[in-house]
């Protein structure tokens, strides 16, 4: 049983002023397992995500270094339980390359309770794409309540990587889908069913929303977007409806306490890198059903968004410059 790997690594010695500055080293180090459950994964491809970006230049007080940056992956387990070597795996988390070494390398050490089977349906490099966006979608589902059929799903920002898993989930799940964006523009991403949009530019979005639900509003609104969507997110809410929050621009927003109450509303706020590697695969389990059976896909991962690890710099700066594409990095490049 192998028991240790030397891989090759990108490396945060300290923050950095700013994405533009933002060049890891690659440097080689040693990977161990240290307790019996650990797993040695080959990295196939580890996606960038913004909070990896943030976590870097110091907009994350509790990040560590040095370490390798890295939330996603996917990849083959090499060392481990018997019954897992050799098997095509992927994962995130909320503690890996934030708190400890993460997934920015040719290998990667983990708890096995942390992987989640790839199915065949998808390659490993959409794989690695799946991570932090559907984490964040099904999370603030199941905190607020999974859609049910007959319900109405408002999603703000719904051409986001979080806005299109949102879509997606609430669609499997048989609700009605409804998405706000900026400006006109149709629906960027995939769905079982047909997602509506509302068009911000165009008019109030509660509005909107109400003249096409009879009157009765949203009984989830998902606001990936944070508080320049809040008040249409608060208007648009059906009795009983329930508002998810996972981001902020400006922290402080007027709250209408009387609404509030007197609409009985929930709302909910979701902070994914309170889940550690193995919590967030249990919450990614869930979703193997979904893209086993087609009615969820991940995102596509274009030639130009993969990137070698030597090319860092570059990845960091597309997710930063809000790149629509999933960015990965194939550590094999």
């Amino acid at each position: 049983m192998t028991d240790s790997v030397e891989a090759t690594c990108l490396r945060l010695h300290q923050k950095a002023v700013d994405a533009a500055s933002l060049m890891p080293a690659i440097e080689m180090q040693v990977l161990q397992r240290t307790k019996p459950d650990d797993v040695i994964i080959e990295v196939c491809a580890a996606a960038v995500n913004p909070s990896d970006v943030k976590a870097a230049i110091g907009m994350m007080p509790y990040a560590v270094f040095p370490r390798i940056p890295g939330r996603d992956y996917a990849g083959l387990v090499v060392a481990g339980p018997a019954d897992l070597v050799g098997k095509e795996v992927f994962g995130s988390s909320g503690d890996l390359g934030i708190r400890r070494d993460g997934t920015h390398a040719t290998h990667l050490v983990v708890e096995k309770n942390a992987l989640v089977i790839k199915p065949d349906t998808i390659t490993i490099h959409e794989a690695a794409g799946i991570g932090v966006p559907f984490v964040t979608a099904i999370e603030g589902f199941r905190r607020a309540g999974m859609p049910k059929p007959g319900e109405t799903v408002l999603i703000m920002g719904v051409n986001g990587k979080v806005g299109q898993a949102a879509a997606q989930i609430a669609a499997w799940q048989g609700a009605r889908v409804v998405g706000v964006v900026r400006k006109s523009e149709p629906y960027a991403g995939f769905s079982s069913a047909p997602v509506e949009i509302i068009d911000k530019s165009a008019g109030d979005v509660a509005t909107q929303l109400r003249d096409r639900t009879g009157g009765k509003g949203a009984d989830i609104v998902f606001n990936t977007v944070g508080d320049p969507y809040f008040e249409d997110a608060h208007k648009s809410l059906a009795i009983l409806g329930r508002q998810i929050l996972i981001a902020a621009i400006d922290k402080i927003v007027q709250f209408n306490i009387f609404e509030f109450y007197r609409g009985r509303h929930t709302y909910v706020g979701i902070d994914t890198l309170a889940l550690n590697s193995v919590a967030t695969g249990e919450v990614l389990r869930a979703l193997v059903p979904g893209f086993a059976a087609g009615k969820l896909k991940p995102f596509a991962i274009k030639p130009h968004a993969i990137y070698a690890l030597k090319d860092a710099g570059k990845a960091y700066a597309a997710v930063m410059g809000s790149a629509r594409d999933r960015i990965v990095f194939d550590p094999n490049r």
